[in-house]
């Protein structure tokens, strides 16, 4: 892959995550997997990139009113120093790249096989789920080095807390104090950041910044769902099938 394909699919990752509330660390981790990058600099470099798209598709969904904090402080009181653990935590590298694969296929299962749950249909949320799941939800992000969101929002969806727009809100919001917290821990194991850093920041961001405000306003969601899965599955398959 050259340098000009890497950089033009980053756009389009960032793009299509922030389109439909995510912050795209698992599309960044899979495309720096395929690009040949250490796993050891793709961690760090994931999250800072989350920290961007996730903190601008979480602004354009809290000015539409899709934000539900009774929901979010309990899902992310837990999550947040587990993922600091997380962070502390270092998986070798054909394992890692193995379970990423897997992580790939959740957002995968939701965007193709999860409707739009309507408003009549949801329902109250419960605390102690909530508290659970944020914490399993938190330590595995740190240790991956993603922010959550591609877990979390199937899960909401399925316990029927949240409609789309609304899991977006939450799982943007969720990614960003994760990627926080997973640097943290990080950080305490020492990081070590790709070369390409500043232009990885101002190619996703920009790719975020735009989608995050179409998708938000704009686009129809299907559409995005179906084209960001298609492409999570490609890259699951190469992860998982494939010799590192």
């Amino acid at each position: 892959m050259s340098v000009e394909l890497f950089y033009a699919v980053l756009f389009v990752v960032a793009f299509f995550y922030a389109a439909v509330g995510h912050g795209g660390a698992s599309g960044y981790l899979a495309l720096m997997a395929l690009y040949g990058v250490a796993p050891e600099e793709m961690k760090p470099t994931a999250l800072v990139l989350n920290l961007f798209v996730s903190l601008t598709s979480f602004i354009q969904y809290y000015r539409g009113g899709y934000f539900l904090r009774k929901l979010f402080i309990p899902i992310a009181a837990a999550s947040i120093p587990l993922a600091f653990i997380g962070g502390m935590i270092t998986v070798e590298e054909n394992i890692y790249k193995r379970i990423l694969g897997v992580l790939l296929l959740f957002p995968v299962i939701r965007f193709f096989f999860f409707k739009n749950t309507e408003d009549h249909e949801l329902k109250e949320q419960n605390v102690a789920v909530a508290v659970i799941t944020g914490g399993i939800v938190g330590l595995l992000s740190g240790m991956i080095g993603i922010g959550g969101g591609i877990i979390l929002s199937p899960i909401l969806l399925l316990l029927k807390w949240t409609n789309q727009k609304q899991t977006a809100a939450i799982s943007a919001a969720f990614i960003f104090v994760n990627s926080l917290s997973g640097l943290g821990g990080m950080l305490t194991q020492g990081i070590k950041f790709t070369d390409n850093m500043v232009m990885y920041v101002i190619v996703a961001f920009t790719g975020g910044l735009l989608g995050a405000y179409l998708g938000s306003k704009k686009f129809n969601q299907n559409v995005l769902k179906y084209v960001l899965a298609t492409v999570l599955l490609m890259a699951s398959y190469k992860l998982l099938l494939t010799k590192a």
